[in-house]
């Protein structure tokens, strides 16, 4: 077993560590969270350095997690429960799906990023029903239904797979007004249909379809997916509006604070090593000291004061001075 699996300890414990292999096992969930799905389906080895590119490559740093953080990861992995992660921009909500993923060895994020426009089926499934009747209309032999269905992230975490995927549903604030509710039956009940796959079992009652991840297919049966373990669910929100109680109701709630100064640290550290030449530790007090003067600035913005600073192309003058309050815009009002 890798890392924490004892059921009487904490599985996360938010270090930024990076695992060896997938988890051994995770604690049993509550009766009413149990799902039966069957199958065995698989995912990709790594993500391909996607990790890294959220969180940092420099493997030797270790993060301080705030202790909210690994309560309610924890809670949420037992209670088999959506953990809806709010706070400001840029204070990394989304990176929290990655850290979960890697320390855990759950292989790659399924990311579902969220607009106006999305619905509930953009996340389950994509039918391609123009593309099967023109390759019908080419004579196309080859073609099977399959060949038309693309699983989204959603849809590709709720596959029968032994041990859950991590899913980032990122900015779910910004959808339409009834997609909370929308996903309410899919939280609870752990599967979907596709019915074009419904109507089509008479003639194939297994079909493989494509999945979110890239290069990989999974067998549907009967038109049917069922999960085997609930997905770890990371679903961010900006504070753009409320959702209903009924979507409150389950999910797990935690509040990102802006990052001090050890937290902004550990952040630089895990991005750029020790930054040499680069006086790191007053970037981060002046970035502090701006961020209390202006308003919310984000992590992410100091991190490309800190690589422009290391590129050796500029100099700490007052043209450095300027170019650091452009690249430090706030991104709210200051209260």
């Amino acid at each position: 077993m890798n890392g924490g699996g004892s059921h009487g300890g904490p599985v996360y414990h938010g270090t930024g560590e990076v695992a060896r292999g997938p988890v051994g096992d995770l604690p049993p969930p509550p009766p009413w969270r149990t799902f039966t799905g069957r199958g065995d389906a698989t995912r990709p080895d790594d993500d391909g350095g996607e990790g890294d590119r959220r969180v940092g490559g420099v493997r030797s740093v270790r993060r301080t997690p705030h202790p909210d953080e690994v309560a309610m990861v924890n809670a949420a992995l037992r209670l088999r429960r959506p953990l809806l992660v709010t706070g400001a921009p840029g204070t990394g909500k989304s990176s929290l799906a990655y850290l979960v993923a890697r320390e855990l060895g759950l292989g790659p994020v399924l990311r579902w990023p969220v607009t106006s426009r999305t619905t509930l089926r953009d996340g389950l499934y994509l039918y391609d029903a123009i593309g099967r009747v023109q390759a019908a209309g080419a004579g196309d032999p080859d073609a099977g239904i399959g060949d038309y269905i693309h699983l989204g992230a959603l849809g590709t975490a709720l596959l029968p797979y032994g041990l859950p995927r991590v899913l980032l549903i990122d900015e779910l604030d910004k959808g339409d007004i009834d997609l909370p509710n929308d996903l309410l039956n899919v939280f609870e009940e752990g599967e979907y249909d596709i019915p074009e796959l419904v109507r089509h079992a008479k003639h194939q009652a297994d079909v493989r379809v494509l999945t979110a991840d890239r290069g990989h297919t999974a067998t549907v049966s009967h038109g049917s997916v069922r999960c085997r373990e609930f997905p770890v669910v990371i679903i961010t929100s900006n504070g753009e509006r409320e959702f209903p109680p009924a979507f409150l109701r389950r999910c797990l709630r935690l509040h990102v604070r802006q990052p001090g100064r050890e937290q902004l640290g550990e952040m630089v550290a895990v991005h750029f090593g020790d930054a040499r030449g680069v006086d790191i530790a007053r970037l981060i007090a002046d970035f502090l000291a701006h961020r209390d003067e202006v308003g919310t600035v984000s992590a992410d913005q100091l991190l490309n004061a800190v690589h422009l600073a290391t590129s050796g192309a500029y100099e700490p003058d007052e043209d450095w001075a300027e170019l650091l309050k452009a690249i430090w815009h706030p991104l709210t009002e200051a209260g």
